[in-house]
């Protein structure tokens, strides 16, 4: 975690690859089918935020987006069908597992707090990306009715209070091209929910933090490979600090009861 002074907090806590050592002889995913199912270069966006957090281990060494009781699983029905581990896994890897989970949330709400103490409300951003040619790497792309660009999760978001800055955060993202055309920025297309972390958050600290979850779709990269397209990534992170910047003004200009 880097801390500087604002009110704008930034996290990709899917973006790391790393497994710790003594988990290795359990892990039963490739590399490359779990490089597939990670977040990589959602990182690259980081810098636009005052608060900033990367998580380094793997999504599925412990899932931060995940309650307790699923943030360690051996089952694949909790990882659309892909056998992570072995069900021999032992307890005592899942419960160090689980201790990094937990300090997670310990850190977090500890950095949370004081920004809410210093700034009244804070946004909190969580950046993740997500496959949209499942069928392959010649296979067709999905449908783009049902996976935009840029799918806003806004669920524990209170529109009463914060619908306008969602809107300007929105416009922000479209205002810059990827590609030569405005990205398709939708709101709450792709899932019910944005995860533990956003619940946690809205169930926490009300609405003195305005939560919002990124879901990229991987147009920035060839999802089945290892290349990423710079260009298209250096449009997307133009258009992400358009949005940032856009929030803070807001932020800073309009009055909030709550």
């Amino acid at each position: 975690m880097i801390v500087q002074p604002g009110p704008v907090l930034v996290t990709a806590i899917h973006a790391g690859h790393t497994i710790r050592k003594s988990l290795r002889p359990w892990l039963r995913i490739e590399e490359h089918a779990r490089l597939r199912e990670e977040d990589p270069l959602t990182d690259f966006f980081l810098p636009a935020g005052d608060t900033i957090f990367r998580a380094n281990r793997s999504r599925f060494e412990f899932d931060l987006n995940r309650p307790a009781d699923k943030a360690v699983t051996v089952d694949p029905e909790d990882t659309w069908g892909l056998r992570i581990w072995d069900r021999e896994l032992p307890q005592t890897e899942i419960d160090a597992s689980l201790a990094l989970h937990r300090q997670f949330y310990t850190v977090m709400a500890e950095r949370v707090e004081a920004m809410i103490a210093e700034h009244g409300r804070i946004l909190v951003l969580d950046i993740h990306s997500y496959n949209h040619r499942r069928d392959g790497a010649a296979g067709p792309s999905a449908p783009q009715a049902e996976n935009p660009d840029i799918d806003l999760g806004a669920t524990t978001l209170n529109k009463a209070v914060y619908g306008d800055l969602l809107d300007q955060f929105a416009r922000g993202l479209r205002s810059r091209p990827v590609r030569g055309k405005s990205p398709d920025v939708q709101v709450n297309v792709r899932w019910d929910d944005g995860g533990n972390f956003p619940e946690w958050l809205h169930a926490t600290y009300g609405d003195a933090a305005c939560v919002i979850t990124l879901e990229y779709k991987k147009i920035f990269m060839d999802e089945w490979g290892q290349e990423a397209d710079i260009l298209a990534l250096q449009d997307l992170r133009e258009g992400f600090q358009a949005a940032v910047a856009n929030a803070r003004e807001w932020l800073a200009h309009t009055e909030v009861r709550t």
